[in-house]
């Protein structure tokens, strides 16, 4: 509890924050529901308006963190979660044609605000200290989405599916107005730039363990985001209908919700690379798990397995990232994580989907194989080589930088 004390003010109203705006935040989880209900669309123009809108998180995620070093991530962070909102609050009263080009928009701005939220917490909390201030912040999403689309279904189904997307728009318009109360511009300072600060990609090369990393979280997205697409087909293939499959979801996020926070309390003074290894070996052997064979057991073997290996594994890559990160290119860092760690909502499906249909025993052998390459592959980066602290290039404010104006300022 000592060290939950330690962790900012100011990273706990966020996370107050971000709980509240996961809670209306579901409008993506009825999408598909909306557009080809009320919105009229067929199965494959939802399909294709759902994917693009797919690329524009991803995009976002990949882009927030630019923005956010040259502009700064809390100014950054209002202006994407302000345009997200009044975007999504919109889509109500906007044709159908006009989705096209609103939902790919709604959820570019949403990808970068994501970027731009977790950089603002790593300038916020000092290195070290990071990993239990980013279990805060997952926890309050977490505990925010468990409550969500339960109350986003009592709303579409007693009320409209347009209300949804007033409630998303107007959370989001709320988080801005929250941040720019909670974190007031004078206190975070910006790093003053120089000719020898460096870009993005030198920094990387610097430290081969981050991009190791970084491949690693793209191979087990894919992998891990099959329990979205494939593995529910799976349990129906085998006589397994939907209501277990909501179940394990329930209990996946449960487990996340209950443990996440005291396992990143438990592991903090732990080398990061290993625990992260051995979370992308449990989300490995989830899957293997499935050799076993289809049966209610071995499902639920393989969400725990799952659930225990995004315990470990999510939290404390996004703090080592952070960590590893020299502070004028700390936005750009996070927002490679943040591209990356979602990466599978993009491929996941067409990749695993396409061979499950042409050779569906070979899809869980394969994942296996694959998550199991890219746990060994961060272990393994343990052993390379990193920068000093005084070596990494890190920018930190001298008494005359600590003058210049903030960021969100």
């Amino acid at each position: 509890m000592r060290t939950l004390r330690e962790v900012p003010r100011t990273v706990w109203l966020l996370a107050a924050g971000t709980f509240v705006n996961m809670v209306v935040s579901v409008g993506f989880v009825y999408l598909f529901l909306y557009l080809t209900g009320p919105r009229g669309l067929g199965v494959g123009e939802a399909g294709l308006l759902s994917g693009a809108g797919g690329v524009g998180l991803v995009a976002g995620n990949f882009t927030g963190g630019w923005y956010g070093d040259r502009l700064g991530h809390r100014r950054v962070l209002l202006a994407s979660a302000a345009a997200s909102g009044l975007l999504l609050a919109a889509v109500p009263v906007l044709p159908t044609t006009a989705l096209f080009l609103t939902l790919p928009l709604c959820e570019y701005a949403s990808g970068v605000q994501r970027a731009a939220n977790s950089a603002l917490v790593a300038a916020i909390v000092p290195e070290g200290a990071r990993r239990p201030a980013f279990a805060v912040v997952r926890a309050a999403a977490n505990g925010g989405f468990t409550v969500g689309p339960v109350l986003g279904a009592l709303v579409a189904t007693r009320f409209s599916y347009d209300w949804l997307y007033v409630a998303d728009g107007l959370g989001s318009l709320a988080l801005a107005c929250w941040t720019a109360r909670v974190v007031p511009a004078h206190g975070i300072r910006r790093v003053r730039k120089g000719h020898d600060a460096g870009g993005v990609w030198p920094q990387l090369r610097a430290r081969p363990a981050v991009l190791v990393l970084l491949a690693a979280i793209v191979v087990i997205d894919v992998v891990y985001r099959q329990q979205y697409s494939t593995f529910p087909v799976f349990l129906a293939d085998h006589g397994m209908d939907t209501r277990l499959y909501g179940s394990l979801l329930a209990v996946n996020g449960g487990v996340l919700l209950c443990l996440e926070l005291p396992t990143a309390l438990a592991l903090r003074r732990r080398s990061p690379l290993p625990v992260v290894g051995c979370g992308l070996l449990l989300v490995a052997a989830g899957f293997g798990a499935l050799l076993l064979g289809a049966a209610t057991t071995t499902a639920v073997v393989a969400m725990t397995l799952l659930t225990l290996g995004e315990l470990l594994y999510k939290t404390t890559a996004t703090a080592y990232v952070a960590d590893q990160a020299p502070e004028h290119v700390q936005g750009r860092f996070q927002s490679l994580y943040a591209g990356v760690s979602i990466s599978g909502m993009v491929l996941a499906a067409p990749l695993g989907g396409a061979l499950y249909a042409a050779a569906p025993e070979l899809l869980w052998p394969l994942c296996t194989a694959f998550g199991a390459a890219a746990g060994c592959a961060v272990l393994a980066a343990g052993r390379l080589r990193t920068p000093a602290r005084g070596q990494r290039g890190d920018r930190h404010p001298t008494p005359e930088h600590a003058a210049e104006p903030a960021p969100g300022a």
